[in-house]
């Protein structure tokens, strides 16, 4: 039979289950869009920027079952793309990236977009493939989709000529999808045995959970009941074991930790460690102290002993291997009494930082502490909140409770600005019966704020919370101390309500505390009638977080003395002089 690589594109996604594609038409792929609008089952997103199309692919594939998918022009789309695709790749995100590719069929050079697509997208994605005849489409893309999910999940590149899609060429059969391969794995008995005698031996066991634990949070919460102990996650691993067990403590485990976290793990002698990489952001730029004890379990083995050394090293799905050592631990450890005295010191401690966020004064601006327990109260329970890169990214982290497995996303290691406005519109495409909250800085939002037009257009009702102060917070904090100088964090002057009315989104103003209620309660019903709004917060970033007070004294204190005398006699001088 003949046919055209473009509907052989389409015939493949439909039978994958794609539901999405983002992207931008253009020379190269006009005939895969004119089949994808015929599509009952797929549908084509135009949005304003491939970067901000990647961001919406990766957020589906984040919160739902599905994976996100693009389908961009070559060369320029590609580029403009990297940036999600780049975060994909580091968080371990499955996604789908369809390109069109200059002509094959023709022998002349310097065709428009003609560039090495493999070469530039390799090294952010976990395969490349180019098309070059119509028999090979349909299996390509099914392999593309196996590469993506299967084992640490990534991005997966292929690129199709545009004479491809253009013109028919001989097939012989239309393969059905049979789904994924059955992910098989031998857990290694004898390292378990080992991990068990290591954890009921322990007198001060603890576990740090990262996003490869998401689909393991029923037995990361087993696991800490029996042994009594404290359990820490990474920034993206926040969802991943909920804020109401008494053992939760928050992100990390070291003094830029909030005390929680760093008084329960001062004394820990074992530590279990599930789907973490032990990452500059989660350690607080490697400041943590792991015990000699450790257990690490991750799906890729690769990050094994690369920060910290693992006297026990267990590959595989993160789920298999704690409900093994479930089924040890039940036997190895005496059910006793609970350490009623842990879990009394951690909800102390918490209630001790709350206090000290509440006792802050924010003058006429919003206390961060105050937002956060205000949105948490108005959200539903299986609300998303996508937060971006930046101060409100940490300040998220240490004063939001988070409660279910992928409700919380955010850009980690990749750590791209300008990704929550996408990203929300990405999960509520996916998650249409769900609220979606987004909270971005004020330089973040400024890169993809345009986005929201997508957003209007598809009737999609998140919220929106632009953190306002005119900074570059995160990073003039930084600036602050070795330099009391701020060189190119401080923004000009934005109104948030002009780019609310330039793209038809509904617009509330929080400028103080007292306001909070009403301005949440109009924005969550704005949202339920399917109207995306922008809400400008006046905050106040005037209190550091834990976490950036910590990363700064880590830091200040790697340097040798000339160097700290430097900085400090530098800062002293500008203080001094103006």
């Amino acid at each position: 039979m003949k046919k055209t690589g473009a509907w052989l594109v389409r015939y493949a996604l439909e039978q994958m289950g794609i539901r999405f594609t983002f992207g931008i038409p253009g020379v190269h792929n006009t005939e895969l869009y004119d089949e994808l609008g015929k599509s009952e089952l797929i549908k084509p997103v135009l949005v304003t920027h491939e970067a901000a199309g990647a961001f919406m692919a990766d957020a589906v594939s984040r919160t739902s079952s599905h994976t996100g998918t693009l389908v961009i022009v070559p060369a320029a789309g590609a580029a403009y793309a990297s940036a999600g695709i780049g975060e994909a790749y580091l968080d371990g995100i499955p996604m789908l990236v369809i390109s069109g590719g200059t002509r094959t069929d023709q022998p002349h050079k310097f065709q428009l977009h003609e560039m090495d697509q493999q070469n530039f997208l390799g090294e952010i994605t976990k395969k490349t493939y180019k098309v070059m005849k119509h028999e090979d489409i349909v299996a390509t893309l099914y392999e593309a989709y196996q590469i993506a999910n299967q084992g640490e999940p990534g991005p997966v590149f292929i690129e199709i000529p545009v004479n491809l899609q253009l013109f028919t060429g001989e097939v012989s059969a239309l393969p059905q999808f049979h789904g994924l391969n059955e992910y098989t794995e031998i857990i290694e008995q004898g390292l378990v045995n080992q991990a068990l005698d290591m954890l009921a031996s322990a007198k001060k066991p603890g576990i740090f959970v990262g996003w490869g634990a998401r689909e393991a949070s029923h037995w990361v919460q087993k696991i800490a009941s029996l042994l009594n102990a404290p359990v820490s996650t990474t920034l993206q691993g926040l969802s991943c074991f909920p804020a109401s067990h008494p053992m939760h403590v928050g992100m990390g485990f070291g003094d830029y930790s909030v005390p929680a976290a760093s008084n329960a793990f001062k004394e820990c002698d074992c530590l279990l460690a599930v789907g973490t990489r032990f990452a500059e952001i989660p350690t607080g730029s490697f400041a943590v102290d792991v015990p000699e004890n450790l257990i690490h379990v991750d799906i890729n083995p690769g990050v094994f002993n690369a920060n910290y050394a693992a006297k026990v090293a267990i590959e595989g799905d993160a789920a298999a291997v704690l409900e093994k050592l479930w089924d040890g631990l039940q036997v190895a450890v005496p059910l006793g009494e609970m350490d009623t005295d842990l879990e009394r010191e951690i909800q102390a401690d918490k209630r001790e930082y709350a206090q000290q966020w509440l006792r802050h004064d924010s003058g006429d601006r919003v206390n961060p502490y105050r937002f956060f327990s205000t949105l948490h109260e108005h959200m539903d329970h299986d609300a998303y909140v996508v937060v971006d890169d930046g101060n409100h990214t940490f300040l998220a982290a240490e004063l939001l409770p988070v409660n279910r497995p992928k409700h919380f996303i955010s850009p980690t290691d990749f750590n791209c600005m300008g990704y929550a406005v996408p990203a929300a519109i990405g999960v509520q495409f996916a998650n249409r019966n769900h609220q979606v909250v987004a909270i971005v800085g004020d330089g973040a939002f400024t890169m993809t704020c345009m986005e929201l037009v997508t957003a209007v257009s598809h009737n999609l009702g998140c919220i929106v919370f632009v953190f306002s102060d005119g900074e570059l917070s995160q990073i003039s904090q930084a600036q602050e101390v070795p330099y009391n100088r701020k060189t190119c964090s401080l923004l000009g002057k934005l109104d948030v309500s002009g780019v609310a009315k330039a793209t038809g989104t509904e617009f509330i103003a929080l400028d103080n505390n007292a306001q909070l209620d009403d301005v949440m309660n109009q924005a969550f019903q704005f949202a339920a009638k399917h109207r995306p709004v922008l809400v400008d917060v006046r905050i106040d970033y005037s209190k550091r977080t834990r976490f950036t007070e910590g990363v700064l004294s880590t830091n200040l204190k790697r340097f040798d003395l000339s160097t700290k005398a430097r900085f400090v006699s530098r800062a002293l001088l500008r203080k001094v002089t103006g």
